[in-house]
């Protein structure tokens, strides 16, 4: 008899959530499609993703938008992380599907997220996740890409100074 793989919501149950701990996570756009390769796209997802609202009471410390995926840091509040995420599937989605005028699913239903314990480094898990465009061939300098952001930043606008 064949194995089965569980479906997202069977992989979530007994995952716990709590609050104001810190969280990666890695969300994927519906069948890989790099929707975030075309530059108005991502600026509309950016635009969101850099909005109080669609992080509900958590507080994103750190993000980057790959061309078919999303990495992100974030501080929860009291929400669950599912109810966070899903404000941040729902809210990017309706900007993405607006810029390109279309409709339908964005997001894969599922994302990956690790708790970080108390003794992890939260600037370090910064510097990995940014670091992304870097390791994906994107970009030569961590600072040429331009879809990301963390609160370290300050008023720099170059990644590369977390990377330091």
């Amino acid at each position: 008899m064949p194995l089965r793989t569980p479906g997202h919501k069977a992989l979530r149950q007994g995952r716990l959530s709590l609050a104001h701990h810190g969280y990666l996570t890695t969300t994927v756009v519906h069948d890989r499609t790099p929707l975030f390769a075309g530059f108005d796209v991502a600026c509309a997802a950016c635009r969101v993703l850099g909005s109080p609202r669609a992080w509900r009471d958590a507080r994103p410390l750190a993000w980057v938008l790959m061309p078919d995926h999303l990495h992100c840091l974030v501080q929860l509040g009291d929400s669950p992380l599912s109810s966070v995420m899903q404000s941040v599937h729902s809210l990017t989605a309706r900007a993405i599907n607006a810029s390109r005028c279309a409709s339908g699913q964005v997001w894969q239903g599922a994302f990956h997220d690790r708790a970080l314990r108390a003794d992890d480094d939260l600037l370090e898990a910064a510097r990995y996740l940014l670091a992304n465009p870097l390791r994906a061939g994107l970009v030569v300098r961590v600072g040429d890409y331009p879809f990301w952001d963390a609160v370290w930043a300050g008023n720099s606008q170059d990644p590369t100074d977390l990377l330091l």
